[in-house]
């Protein structure tokens, strides 16, 4: 689903994803029909001591607004707590892509995630204290509102209750949850980073799968929604250390293919599979009449033109935009930004000349041979 970017905070762009959009006013209608008012307004009494008039929270549209009110209040709540942690990760130098808001809460992404367990320690837990932070201004606001404000009074209460919860569900060892990044920190203090995370995802997936369980017995939508995103992220994020650790010291032009094969632009689909056929190279850099590279094409690439004649069609019809990077940069960072972007291949250059390739052929055989290595070392 899309996001839309609402505004900015310390050059942090907020985006809200459409699966909010969808779920707010749901959870609106939620808050302000049926018992949930009343079952609130008794939490609220037995937390802070303030007494409400029922008649009052339930008389005309009162409902209505109510529920919007605390539905965006909340979601306010969740872009705080993930201002929280972008707050800490910005004192140690970490720069924020972006804070999305959806379905689930809030994902504050930092373009890099420290290894240090400390500075991990301290990004993750200042969400949670953040939100308990923002339920003690909402407590000590109930407590001054005067009764006349039997409203404004519910709303924050109300918002005192759900930052509460937010903050303690936050803390379940949930990896990648907060409390799941607090474990692996906790941890990493007396383990390698890798062997952290993949313990920390253990507990996630079980955690998912805890959570999976009481959603199909309960029937609880977002339970299940929750167990499907733990596990995803889990999984992935486990994943992304290992090849980190694999790919540590490695840089690109470690790993890139040198000297790679070009096509002329103007080559026809059908020369250019009788050049594949007999030269056997997985990846040609497109190039025009000047030798400078437009593209790269693969056999994936050919056979998507299906539809075209190949005797006509040429190469630049079907190629693909390349990527372009140094031989300096890091090969794991590199793999990152080409996931992110979409694209398997790059072109390297080294100061605006050409020197290799790089492809998902290589990261393999890169990753298979470190693989290989440790297997003998631990052996």
């Amino acid at each position: 689903m899309r996001s839309y970017t609402v505004a900015e905070i310390w050059d942090i762009p907020i985006r809200i994803n459409t699966s909010l959009l969808i779920f707010l006013p749901i959870l609106a209608w939620l808050i302000g029909s049926g018992q949930q008012i009343e079952l609130y307004a008794g939490f609220i009494e037995g937390f802070t001591g303030a007494e409400f008039d029922l008649s009052q929270l339930r008389a005309g549209t009162t409902p209505w607004l109510i529920g919007i009110a605390a539905a965006l209040g909340l979601f306010v709540s969740v872009t705080l707590h993930e201002l929280g942690h972008s707050w800490v990760a910005l004192r140690y130098g970490i720069e924020i892509d972006s804070i999305t808001l959806w379905i689930l809460g809030g994902i504050a992404s930092l373009k890099t995630f420290p290894k240090e367990w400390d500075r991990e320690f301290w990004i993750a837990i200042a969400g949670p204290l953040t939100s308990v932070l923002v339920a003690a201004v909402c407590y000590a606001g109930v407590l001054v509102a005067p009764n006349s404000l039997q409203v404004s009074r519910f709303i924050v209460g109300y918002l005192a209750i759900t930052n509460l919860i937010l903050a303690g569900f936050n803390l379940l060892p949930a990896f990648p949850m907060d409390g799941g990044r607090i474990f692996r920190a906790l941890l990493a203090r007396s383990r390698p980073y890798g062997t952290a995370t993949r313990l920390a995802a253990r507990v996630g997936v079980l955690f998912a799968f805890l959570f999976a369980i009481v959603g199909v017995l309960t029937f609880q939508l977002i339970l299940l929604l929750l167990a499907f995103f733990i596990y995803g992220a889990a999984t992935t994020e486990s994943r992304s250390v290992l090849l980190d650790e694999l790919l540590e010291g490695i840089t690109v032009g470690d790993i890139m293919t040198s000297d790679p094969a070009t096509v002329s632009a103007d080559t026809t689909l059908e020369e250019f599979g009788s050049r594949m056929l007999r030269e056997r190279h997985p990846l040609y850099l497109v190039t025009d009449d000047t030798g400078a590279v437009l593209g790269v094409i693969t056999l994936d690439d050919v056979q998507t033109a299906r539809g075209k004649n190949r005797g006509t069609t040429r190469v630049e019809e079907v190629m693909r935009t390349v990527s372009r990077v140094e031989p300096t940069d890091d090969a794991f960072d590199t793999l990152a930004v080409l996931n992110q972007s979409g694209s398997v291949n790059a072109l390297v250059e080294e100061n605006g000349e050409p020197v290799g390739v790089l492809s998902q052929s290589d990261y393999a055989h890169a990753m298979t041979v470190r693989r290989g290595f440790q297997s003998g070392l631990n052996g």
